[in-house]
């Protein structure tokens, strides 16, 4: 039994759902419906800088009600399954939602259990992640709190939301240290699956300096595999043939989860049927290639560009002008050329900001500064100029 029929319904309220709603509805679609349980709306890339110790995690948090767009249905449930061949989506407590377009944004599924002994460890006993809210706050606790010992940041395998977020908290700890004048106390250690930091050369090259300044030793084609809170004490496992697996202590750690799409759209007819579970679009159009009123943005889109609020900006007005296009008859000619921004803070001034497309070309928006090397006036875009664009400009359709 259909609970309510709406002209397009939104699966998820982040930053992605929020973005096209808002959007369509300066274009004029007036049945738009938003599925997200949330009563909390995060603007999720500053939580690095609140685990560096750079910023309040208060400031990334505001009520969902306040972002959602004045004129969208807002159901507050959570979407369980998704029906493209009856266009209809169940949600929790047993309603279901027919439409003519579904857009797919629900977010990715932080994956803790994926490494052993992981999620027990959270939170106690030098333990810390910056990708949940809660616990940004302790990464600072822990890192202001060292002054000797070994600390290690791992990065894991596979596509995750700001691939460059691991790192970073590495360089703010290194810098903290070094201003306390402890970092020749402390082995810093960062574990990660690639064979270089970067997967543009000079941008690689600029974050070797980095890595090496602060005398980083790098774990690299290599993740941690198994957390022992007990021994305190990381698996490395070797992701390349041939390599070696290690035992590393640790006094502290910063871990960061494996992730994929939500396991009720792994099920679905519309994931690409892999590990990773995504929706299946065109990578350009955003539309799903069996389900043509179906499309999908942000991270549970399977378009293989960086999981990150940049490659929303530039995929949100993609999706609005072709779903406009669809429910007209007409051909969608909307193209996302696979942008993504990846601001990467070096220190407690500095920032590199890497932008490129789904080629890996450059295509820096800040016209007279090297984007592959880091700069002061990046750091204040990240800092203030970012957050202020995105509550004040994207989540409403302006940018």
């Amino acid at each position: 039994m259909i609970t309510a029929k709406h002209r397009v319904v939104i699966v998820g309220g982040g930053t992605a759902g929020i973005t096209v709603a808002a959007r369509l509805l300066h274009k004029g679609h007036d049945d738009v419906a938003v599925i997200d349980p949330s009563d909390t709306h995060y603007y999720q890339p500053l939580w690095t800088l609140v685990g560096g110790g750079q910023a309040k995690a208060s400031t990334t948090a505001r009520p969902e009600a306040s972002v959602m767009p004045k004129g969208v249905r807002w159901i507050k449930n959570a979407a369980t399954a998704v029906d493209p061949d009856n266009n209809t989506v169940s949600c929790a407590d047993g309603a279901t939602y027919a439409y003519d377009v579904l857009v797919v944004c629900p977010g990715i599924q932080l994956d803790w259990n994926s490494t052993e002994g992981l999620e027990d460890a959270l939170g106690r006993d030098g333990v810390s992640s910056n990708y949940r809210f809660d616990l940004a706050p302790r990464t600072w606790d822990y890192i202001r709190d060292m002054r000797s010992g070994t600390a290690v940041f791992t990065v894991p395998s596979g596509a995750i939301k700001c691939a460059g977020a691991p790192q970073k908290i590495a360089y703010l700890a290194s810098d903290y240290w070094r201003s306390q004048g402890v970092l020749d106390d402390i082995d810093v250690h960062l574990v990660m699956p690639g064979a270089r930091p970067f997967g543009i050369a000079a941008i690689a090259d600029s974050l070797d300096k980095v890595i090496a300044d602060y005398g980083i030793t790098v774990h690299t084609n290599a993740e941690v595999t198994s957390v022992d809170a007990a021994a305190h004490k990381v698996a490395i496992t070797s992701v390349a043939a041939g390599g070696t697996d290690t035992m590393l202590s640790y006094d502290v750690l910063h871990a960061v989860p494996r992730q994929s799409a939500p396991d009720w759209i792994k099920s679905s007819p519309l994931s690409t049927g892999d590990a990773g579970g995504y929706v299946d679009i065109d990578k350009h159009t955003m539309q799903h290639v069996r389900y043509p009123n179906v499309f999908s943005l942000g991270d549970a889109g399977s378009s293989p560009n960086s999981k990150t609020g940049a490659a929303i900006r530039k995929q949100a007005p993609v999706v609005v002008d072709n779903i406009d296009a669809y429910l007209k008859k007409q051909p969608l000619r909307a193209s996302y050329n696979g942008y993504s921004s990846c601001p990467i803070v070096t220190s407690s001034h500095a920032m590199l900001l890497a932008e490129f497309d789904y080629d890996l070309n450059l295509e820096p928006s800040i016209p007279l500064l090297n984007p592959t090397t880091p700069h002061r006036a990046y750091w204040y875009l990240k800092k203030y100029g970012l957050p202020f664009m995105y509550w004040n400009l994207m989540l409403k359709g302006r940018a």
